[in-house]
């Protein structure tokens, strides 16, 4: 079968290669690939700047169907429609895995960076991480589901209140999904972005976020202080990954607020204004990628109706075309770019 493998480390060296399709084995589950999205690790594992355990086959954001199951696997039948969590090996013995914070496991290995993924025909997941689709979710939406699980782990780190006032900084995926869950919660949201942010500003006002905001012609801060009194936001969800973005979200913050990392910082060690934090007692937490418990909710979101991942597809190339992929989201025109398997 075809599938695209990052073969070295470093920049480029991602090919679509010809490969042995998969064998299923106790407790594992096979799966035919129908949609699979490009995440901002794959186009930072393409760029050498994110490390995966070459060769690889990419691709941990996608949705398929059962076509076999391992022995011991009595869950899941030959034609179930299905999407899986990344994890595929976790120790199962560390104190993360015992409270099911399989995210935060030493050892874990995940589908698309150390195990082969979904940029491709098939694929092999574990079946304690395979995920049934409800009635209502399609294919399209469901390779969005570790995404929003994502979105959703971020914003379980805070307590929303009815009413609360949430900023979210960045309109790109995670920012897009973390605006409507935050919204499904009950907060009443801010999404902001820049003059290059147009088609992901529009798409967060076609979504009915509340207040879409662009930070270079409108005064964010005037318009959070007209909707919280004079106070501030409740909470910040900083997706940019940016430090003027985050130093802004701190200043955007009411007493007592709350902080939420959620964006990488391209650099480890930087510069941010403590001060804020210390003399409003601002509550600052990360997030890092999603969990178990993040799925279901999500699923639920997306079968209700609460939402609309798949309108964020904007793109849909063959892995062959990944290259065309990549150009349209790094120029911007693309919001989510979904990639399907060749025959």
């Amino acid at each position: 079968m075809k599938a695209l493998v990052k073969e070295e480390l470093g920049f480029g060296n991602l090919n679509l290669l010809t490969v042995e399709e998969p064998t299923v084995k106790e407790g594992l589950v096979k799966i035919e690939v129908k949609y699979a999205g490009i995440c901002g690790s794959d186009l930072h594992t393409y760029e050498g700047h994110y490390k995966v355990k070459a060769p690889v086959t990419l691709g941990h954001e996608f949705s398929g169907v059962v076509t076999e199951v391992g022995a011991g696997v009595t869950n899941f039948n030959v034609g179930d429609r299905v999407t899986s969590e990344t994890t595929f090996y976790i120790c199962e013995e560390c104190r993360y895995c015992q409270s099911g914070d399989f995210n935060l496991c030493n050892h874990r290995k995940g589908l698309g960076t150390q195990v082969n993924g979904g940029f491709a025909k098939y694929l092999i997941a574990k079946a304690s991480s395979v995920h049934l689709l409800p009635d209502h979710v399609d294919y399209a939406s469901a390779s969005l589901t570790e995404p929003l699980a994502c979105a959703h782990h971020a914003v379980k780190k805070a307590t929303i209140q009815p009413g609360d006032v949430a900023v979210v900084l960045g309109p790109g995926p995670i920012g897009l999904l973390t605006a409507q869950v935050a919204k499904a919660y009950g907060a009443k949201v801010v999404i902001t972005g820049l003059d290059n942010d147009q088609t992901r500003l529009q798409k967060a006002k076609e979504l009915g976020i509340d207040s879409v905001v662009n930070i270079q012609q409108e005064t964010i801060h005037d318009i959070v202080n007209d909707l919280t009194s004079g106070y501030g936001a409740d909470i910040v969800f900083e997706c940019t990954g940016a430090v003027p973005a985050a130093n802004m979200g701190l200043d955007l913050l009411a007493k007592k607020g709350q902080f939420v990392q959620v964006g990488i910082f391209p650099n480890a060690k930087i510069e941010i204004d403590f001060e804020k934090i210390i003399q409003k007692e601002i509550r600052v937490v990360g997030t890092r990628s999603q969990k178990s418990a993040d799925w279901k909710p999500s699923l639920e979101l997306m079968n209700d109706g609460r939402v609309n991942a798949k309108s964020l597809i904007t793109h849909e190339f063959s892995i062959a075309e990944w290259d065309k992929g990549y150009e349209a989201i790094k120029s911007g025109e693309a919001i989510k770019v979904s990639l399907l398997p060749l025959d």
